[in-house]
């Protein structure tokens, strides 16, 4: 039988727990998430700024990352207990982690997609801060401006945690038969989480060149405008060849693999800090 890996917590638990490991790891590799977007821009490397000013857009992400996370994990642990609740058998497991995964990513994107889209058009230089950031995309695009890439964002996330989660579950259950203990400890959790992001970052680097390239895309742009996931993937894969599909891939696998050590490591270590000291128990 599969064995329990995590403490079960509450509401306000996993929201602390995701929001202190979102804020984390966004700020931290956020220099490794500038040099992978402008690898993957139309432009190319040095024209999106090479080198130069990687935290441009970081005042986006710590806006928008606490509460994505939060939004994330909140939903999974919910969907991850009562599923299991509803389906115990080992065996479809899985299938419990995909459904909360995805179930998490889908209410995530709703707050994280207008702090990606400021992010990915000043990691590039398109503004030079964010009020004039979100004043130019509204004046130019509207409200739903910073909702471009939205699809796009849940078709690279969804995918990317039916892949990681089960994954990173998986590796628990292992790390923990292997062990002999009923829970394993957060370090170990990390490493589970950073084999797992790494394996699932390679696999779906497609995906997200296809989000970058939608989000960086403006109105009244001829050369560098993308309308549509298909449209993207044919113009991308016809006009520069199937090596484009994965430009920036050394950076998003290394940057994921540290990413979720980091992420799913100080996610377990605030979780079993609260739990232990009955923190917003």
């Amino acid at each position: 039988m599969e064995k329990k890996t995590s403490y079960n917590i509450n509401f306000a638990q996993a929201l602390v727990a995701g929001g202190i490991a979102g804020t984390s790891v966004d700020v931290i590799l956020y220099p490794l998430d500038t040099i992978k977007t402008r690898l993957q821009s139309k432009s190319g490397f040095y024209s999106s700024g090479g080198f130069r000013g990687i935290y441009s857009g970081l005042p986006s992400v710590i806006i928008g990352s606490a509460p994505g996370a939060s939004a994330f994990f909140v939903t999974y642990e919910y969907f991850k207990k009562t599923l299991g609740d509803l389906i115990p058998d080992p065996k479809y497991s899985s299938l419990v982690h995909m459904t909360a995964a995805s179930s998490g990513e889908v209410v995530a994107c709703l707050i994280r997609t207008p702090t990606e889209v400021i992010k990915s058009r000043m990691q590039v230089k398109q503004y030079s801060s964010v009020p004039k950031a979100v004043k130019m995309i509204f004046q130019q695009e509207g409200f739903f401006g910073f909702y471009q890439g939205f699809t796009s964002l849940v078709f690279r996330e969804v995918p990317f945690s039916c892949i990681q989660f089960p994954l990173y579950e998986y590796f628990k259950s292992l790390a923990a038969n292997y062990t002999h203990r009923k829970y394993i400890e957060p370090w170990e959790a990390a490493i589970c989480g950073s084999f797992a992001g790494g394996i699932t970052a390679g696999v779906t680097t497609p995906l997200d060149v296809i989000k970058t390239r939608l989000m960086l895309s403006t109105k009244g742009q001829n050369i560098h405008n993308y309308s549509g996931i298909t449209n993207t993937f044919y113009r991308i894969l016809t006009q520069e060849g199937i090596k484009a599909l994965f430009s920036g891939i050394g950076p998003r696998v290394l940057w994921i693999s540290i990413g979720g050590y980091i992420f799913l490591g100080a996610y377990e270590k605030v979780k079993k800090t609260l739990y232990k000291h009955e923190i917003f128990a």
